[in-house]
């Protein structure tokens, strides 16, 4: 039986997976507009963010290269500052339909919330008439979170001359069902907040990637934001909140 991965210190607790585990049957609290095509018009907040990484020869990624590197990442959700959030999933069920229990850290309090991978994108893309190799998954918020709305993480791989980025791209709005302390707290310190994941998860993603290049340590604190346990496991961890 394959041992779960855990964070370290602390390790998550067993009332955060019970948490997980009841998320898998909660929806998302939105209307998704028609193709992922939010508009600003309707009130989403849109931002995007491109970080560009090392470079590696022309052609189809090379194997741990830095788009690979950057790949595998993603798919750990390493890029995630654990002093803003951190995240639990079983890393054994499919990336498409994933959920995921995220919490969000500011001031002195923390807040649990709900994300699911709506989709994964694995595909060679024309952008402005250049080849792109491309690869990236997203999330939408759950019922209960503080957001509503919709996170894409992709890495680009630009065939003709080998230059490789990070792009996050966010459409977000309050939540209306959250509590109203609550909602008032996100009001006045969210903007501030996903502006600093961004820019921390571009730079964390950019260090990842240069120092696994090198074979040298990431001078970062990787394993902080992430615990994973695969769905093969026996049952939650025990422990208290």
């Amino acid at each position: 039986m394959a041992e779960p991965v855990r964070s370290s210190p602390p390790p998550r607790t067993g009332r955060a997976w019970r948490a997980l585990d009841r998320l898998h049957d909660v929806p998302i609290n939105f209307e998704a507009p028609p193709e992922d095509r939010f508009d600003a018009a309707q009130g989403w907040l849109l931002d995007t963010y491109c970080q560009p990484l090392p470079s590696e020869a022309p052609g189809p990624p090379v194997p741990d290269g830095p788009f690979e590197i950057a790949r595998a990442s993603m798919e750990r959700y390493e890029f995630a500052d654990p002093r803003l959030i951190t995240a639990i999933y079983y890393p054994d069920q499919e990336l498409r339909g994933r959920t995921m229990l995220l919490t969000g850290r500011f001031l002195f309090m923390r807040f649990r919330m709900g994300a699911r991978v709506n989709n994964v994108v694995d595909q060679t893309a024309a952008v402005d008439g250049r080849d792109v190799r491309v690869w990236g998954w997203s999330y939408q918020t759950l019922r209960g979170h503080l957001e509503t709305g919709q996170m894409r993480f992709q890495v680009w791989k630009y065939l003709d001359d080998g230059s490789v980025q990070f792009h996050i791209d966010a459409a977000s709005r309050p939540a209306r069902d959250a509590n109203p302390v609550v909602r008032m707290g996100f009001r006045m310190f969210g903007r501030r907040l996903q502006l600093r994941f961004a820019h921390r998860a571009c730079a964390r993603m950019d260090a990842i990637v240069r120092a696994r290049m090198a074979g040298e340590p990431v001078r970062e604190r990787l394993v902080d934001s992430v615990d994973v346990r695969p769905v093969s496991s026996a049952g939650p961890a025990g422990g208290g909140a």
